[in-house]
Formats: structure tokens, sequence, C-alpha cells
């Protein structure tokens, strides 16, 4: 009997210590692929600043910026719609805006407005975003309806037909912002030319002056393209980085909650969220700190990638059922996404009433926290089956 109570004293002895070894193997994981993806998301920050030099900061942030830290979120909608898991695929866009048009809005504007920041704000201007918050109102009204008798192939084609929608009006505003820069550089240029020309007719001296300046036009032209290149292979570079560290981060980090005892509605609700959120999240407290154009960039990146899960993560979804099961298939809506679509559609209208004013600084980023946390209340508030 004693050697009976030895033995079954050894087997719970081995599976504790096998259970810890395999937490600090997932909690290293872990903390490794999260180093990973802030020095990513970096490169990704470093390249958006300076590459919204050339294209504009609003174009940078809705369209490259946003298709890049929305990735991870792109591949696990497909291979949760490929697989048949259709709730796991709606489920992942509809987490995803929950979170960012939330809390991460209201992280990036406590970051920008406090000392946090390198150069603080007392506000930050989102007059010029009435483009993207109109599609994110739109986008996010049409996917909530359309939803109603579930999601079919034709469903599909509008998404995309409203994501595609969406880049050619903000190519035509980035183009249209672009001649505007021009024309009024041409304007300054030619009045600095025509002030050289007096002053040239004055001197000799002047004239070679004026010479020496043309020839250093020149090297900054050639500075210019070289500093986009450069900043283009940097954000290339950053997001390889999340595309391989954004799979094995989440693996590690579900695994961890998992060994420490976390419910699955934790882990369904907030954790996994957070986790396929991470590398827009530390792009956008990278971006915050650096002053009126890095948040800029921020709040284009946010508004413009919960455009991108309400059209083209969706779209994947239908498409990607469509592969599991047949052309004619139909994402049909249960109660808990209905829920969950109703949740999501409220926070973000909000969310948009909130941005009507010309400014919002850190009293809206507390609103938006707190509007977070009573979220998250009631997602545990409800019965879920």
């Amino acid at each position: 009997m004693k050697q009976e109570i030895n033995i079954l004293h050894w087997i719970l002895s081995s599976r504790s210590e096998n259970r810890f070894i395999l937490s600090s193997e997932n909690l290293s994981s872990m903390i490794i692929w999260l180093a990973e993806l802030i020095v990513a998301s970096w490169a990704l920050s470093y390249g958006a600043e300076h590459l919204s030099a050339r294209y504009g900061a609003k174009f940078v942030g809705r369209t490259i910026l946003s298709v890049a830290t929305t990735l991870p979120e792109i591949a696990i909608v497909i291979y949760a719609a490929a697989a048949g898991s259709y709730g796991v695929a709606i489920g992942a866009g509809l987490g995803s805006n929950l979170l960012m048009m939330t809390l991460g809005l209201s992280i990036m504007l406590i970051i920008a407005t406090t000392r946090i920041s390198k150069a603080p704000l007392s506000g930050i201007d989102v007059s010029t975003f009435k483009l993207d918050k109109i599609f994110l109102l739109v986008t996010a009204i049409v996917s909530a309806l359309l939803f109603i008798d579930g999601y079919n192939f034709l469903d599909g084609l509008i998404f995309t037909a409203l994501f595609i929608a969406y880049l050619t009006v903000a190519l035509f505003e980035m183009r249209s912002e672009r001649n505007d820069t021009l024309v009024k550089s041409k304007r300054m240029s030619n009045e600095v030319s025509r002030q050289l020309e007096e002053v040239l007719q004055s001197t000799r001296e002047d004239s070679i002056s004026g010479k020496q300046d043309v020839g250093g036009n020149s090297g900054t032209t050639s500075r210019l393209r070289g500093n986009t290149t450069r900043s283009l292979l940097v954000f290339i570079a950053g997001t390889i980085g999340i595309v391989v560290g954004a799979g094995p981060f989440i693996h590690a980090l579900e695994g961890f909650s998992v060994d420490i005892g976390v419910s699955v509605i934790i882990l369904a609700v907030i954790i996994s969220p957070i986790a396929g959120e991470m590398p827009e999240k530390i792009s956008l407290m990278l971006l915050a700190r650096k002053g009126a154009l890095g948040a800029s960039i921020a709040i284009a990146n946010v508004l413009g990638s919960k455009i991108l899960n309400n059209t083209l993560l969706l779209a994947v979804a239908v498409f990607g059922a469509m592969y599991h099961a047949g052309f004619l298939t139909v994402i049909e809506i249960t109660p808990v996404l209905a829920f969950q679509v109703v949740l999501v559609t409220i926070v973000t209208i909000i969310a948009l009433i909130l941005m009507l004013k010309k400014e919002i600084g850190l009293k809206t980023g507390m609103m938006l926290l707190s509007m977070y946390v009573i979220s998250i209340v009631i997602q545990f508030s409800l019965p879920h089956e």
C-alpha cells in the first residue's frame, strides 16, 4: 500500500514538473517572439513615417500600414474559414474592431497627449479623416445588415467592391493632396527664383552662391530618393518580421494562458484579440510618441485597418467558406455571433461620434478606455453557448 502511494505521488510530481516545464517554455517563447514583434513593428513605424514624406501620412496609414499590421488576422481568417470554423473567422474581425476602436485608440491618445510622447500634443486633429469615418460607418452598418440572413458569395463580392472603392478614393485623395503640395512648392520655388534673380543681378558673388544652391537642390533630390528606397526596404523587412512572428507569438501566448489556468472565455474574448492585434498596437504606440505626424499616421492606420476588417477580411472569410464547402455556402448567423455584431457595431458608432470633433485628446482616450472595460463586462454578463 505504501509503495502504491509512493508511485502515485511520483506520477503526480512528474506531471506537475512537466506542466511547469511546458509553462516555462511557453513563457520564454512568448517573450522571445514579443521582442521580435517589437523590433518588426519599430521597422514598420520607421518605414511608414519616412514613406509618408513621399506618399502622404493618411495614404500610408490607410493602405500600406493597415494591410501590413492586419496580415496576422488575414492569415487567421483564411485558415479558420478554410477549415470550416466560420465563427472563429468572423469573430476574428469583430474582436479586432472592438479592441482597436476602444483600447487601441485610447492607448494611442494617452501616449500622444502626455509626457510619454517625445512631443506631447494638446489634441490630435481628426477633421481631415472625414472620408475614413464615413467609410467606416457605412461598412460597419452594411456588414451588420448583410449578416441578418448570413453571408454568401454575393456578400463576399459586395465586401470586395467596398474595399476596392475605399482604396480607389484614398488613392485619388492622395494624388490630389500631392498635386496641391506640388503647386504650392512650385509657387514657392518661383518666388524664391524671382528673389534670387534680383539678387544675382546685383552682385557676382550672389551669382556664384546661386549656382551652388542649384547643385545643392540636385543633391537633395538624390538623397530623397535614397531615403525612400531605404524606408521601403525597412518597411518590407518589418512586414516580413510580423508575418513570421505573429503566429508563434499567438501560439505561445495561448499555450501559456492554458498553462496558468485562464478560462476559455477570457482566452477567446480578451487574450486572442490582443495577441492578434499586437503588431498594430506596438506600431501605434511607437508612432504616437513621434509627435503630430506619427499620431496622424496612427489614426489613419486604425481607421483604415478597421475598414479593411469590415470589407476585405469578411470577403476572405466568405471565399474561404466557399473553398471549404462549395460555391453556395452560407455562413449562418448564430446567437453568439449576432450579439457580437450588434455590440461591435454600437461601439464603432459611439467611437465615431466621439471623433466628430475637430480634435480628440486625453479625455476622449479615457472615454474609449471606459468603453472597452464596459464591453468586456458585458461579454461576461451575458450567457455564451
